[in-house]
């Protein structure tokens, strides 16, 4: 058996391997008219800085290559910190990197598909965990330096602070579902790019980090840690033969996602009409393309009438399965085991981006929530009561009142908090004299097609408006929260 883990895993590098560009990465930094001055701030790291990163290790996580156990690491900080800091800030100064910190154990993790096809699985790096606190902190100057400087383009919603996939698909089908509304015809084109994280060239990335403004030293750093890589698979225990990395930014660094979204950052330049982005993940519009009835966006069921009436069928199939399975897997029936069961296994599947394709029918608003009818029903003593008073029980609200609690958190968000610059462009405020109520009401759309009318920026303006100022002018989303469950407690 294990002749064949090994086998497996010199088939997989070898395909992993094969998707690299033939290119050597040769490029440095001066060549795209960097250089090296003195009045750049020199990268300075504090041994209590490390001490936080090593005290915040998650001690269950795989070491690297150079085999340094998270839990070792943790367990010593008091004692290696203060060298770490010494190494890291020399490393990051000198744009030196230990080939340990280039190196990489490679886990295969399987998509979809046959199992026995290669393509079907999708290479995760595991690398040194000194190596990857340093890239943390490298992290948090990138970021701060792309925020300050507005790098990157409102298009991607990809790796990004205060973005998600739920953030992406109501920004993009807001304008969809409204030119649909006005009775034009839309095709959406989607790209996602083959390997694309694999196929990075090392040399147009490290121009484009030139041109981004980021210091010499971190970029040199960067070049440095993409160059000479080397990585092996590993399954069951065997490992194949090292492999050289000759493009790509690791899947399963730190650093990785930064550097992708640095180097697909122009990707619209110049392009017409709708382009927005989330990692590799691509829509355009205006383009005539074959057409499907049907596509997964994100992981989110759409289809050509967009009613989503198919991703609810799908989300209910989901979790009914894995609540059959707690059901036959689990012998107690207490609420202290099934409820926390179905709030972390069972529920997510009724609810990921729930803002974004709320059901529209009725058929399909039950057919939701009849899984937590059902999930409610498992619990011991409930089994005979009315499906309100076990919600009474067990401290629950409906999932149809879940979601209006989600789309009036969504709507804070996009009004008042972290979504403020994507609310500008979805939402407008009323008149000043139609504000009396709560301070913060918004204009109430036109529609002529109920996919206009069931959609969050036109269904959750009204619910927003109807809410009490004192919910409204929370100081944080914390205290709205806190404020709105009151609120819905007592008028719903």
């Amino acid at each position: 058996m294990q002749t064949g883990d090994t086998e497996r895993a010199e088939l997989l590098n070898a395909f992993f391997a094969s998707v690299f560009s033939d290119k050597e990465n040769n490029a440095r930094p001066e060549e795209f008219g960097a250089n090296d001055s003195a009045e750049e701030t020199q990268p300075r790291i504090t041994k209590e800085i490390v001490q936080e990163y090593l005290a915040s290790l998650d001690v269950f996580k795989y070491p690297g290559p150079d085999e340094l156990h998270p839990r070792v690491l943790k367990e010593v900080a008091d004692v290696i910190s203060e060298p770490l800091a010494v190494l890291f800030e020399n490393s990051w100064r000198t744009g030196e990197v230990p080939a340990d910190w280039r190196r990489a154990n490679v886990v295969p993790i399987f998509k979809k598909g046959k199992r026995e096809n290669p393509n079907n699985y999708r290479p995760v790096s595991l690398t040194s965990i000194p190596g990857k606190i340093l890239e943390q902190i490298i992290k948090q100057t990138v970021c701060e330096h792309l925020e300050r400087n507005a790098v990157i383009t409102n298009s991607q919603h990809g790796f990004l602070k205060n973005k998600s996939c739920q953030t992406y698909l109501i920004l993009f089908f807001d304008r969809i579902t409204s030119l649909v509304d006005e009775g034009n015809a839309v095709d959406v084109v989607y790209l996602d790019f083959s390997k694309a994280f694999d196929k990075v060239p090392h040399d147009i990335l490290v121009k484009k980090l030139v041109k981004c403004g980021l210091d010499y030293a971190t970029t040199q750093w960067i070049c440095n840690w993409l160059t000479d890589r080397t990585q092996r698979v590993l399954i069951n225990g065997s490992s194949s033969s090292w492999r050289r990395v000759t493009s790509g930014v690791p899947q399963g660094s730190v650093l990785g996602p930064v550097l992708f979204n640095i180097f697909i950052n122009d990707l619209d330049d110049g392009l017409k009409g709708i382009l927005i982005k989330f990692a590799d993940d691509t829509k355009m519009g205006d383009t005539w393309l074959e057409s499907s009835t049907c596509e997964k966006d994100l992981g989110v069921l759409v289809d050509h009438k967009l009613d989503m009436s198919q991703q609810c069928d799908t989300a209910a199939k989901k979790a009914n399965a894995i609540l059959g399975c707690i059901n036959r897997s689990i012998a107690s029936r207490s609420r202290e085991v099934i409820v926390p069961l179905y709030s972390a296994l069972v529920r997510p599947h009724l609810e990921y981006c729930v803002q974004f394709w709320a059901p529209q029918f009725k058929k399909d608003t039950d057919k939701l929530e009849r899984v937590q009818r059902r999930a409610t029903k498992m619990v011991k003593g409930l089994e005979t009561m009315p499906y309100e008073e076990r919600l009474r029980e067990l401290g629950m609200f409906s999932l149809e009142k879940r979601r209006l609690r989600g789309d009036m958190i969504a709507m804070f968000k996009y009004i008042k908090g972290c979504h403020v610059e994507e609310g500008e462009r979805l939402f407008s405020a009323a008149p000043e004299k139609r504000t009396r109520s709560n301070g913060s009401k918004l204009q109430e759309r036109r529609f002529h097609l109920n996919i206009r009318k069931n959609f969050l920026t036109v269904r959750a303006v009204r619910q927003w408006n109807l809410l009490p100022r004192s919910v409204v002018e929370s100081p944080s989303l914390e205290v709205f929260k806190q404020r709105l469950d009151n609120h819905m407690s007592g008028v719903l």
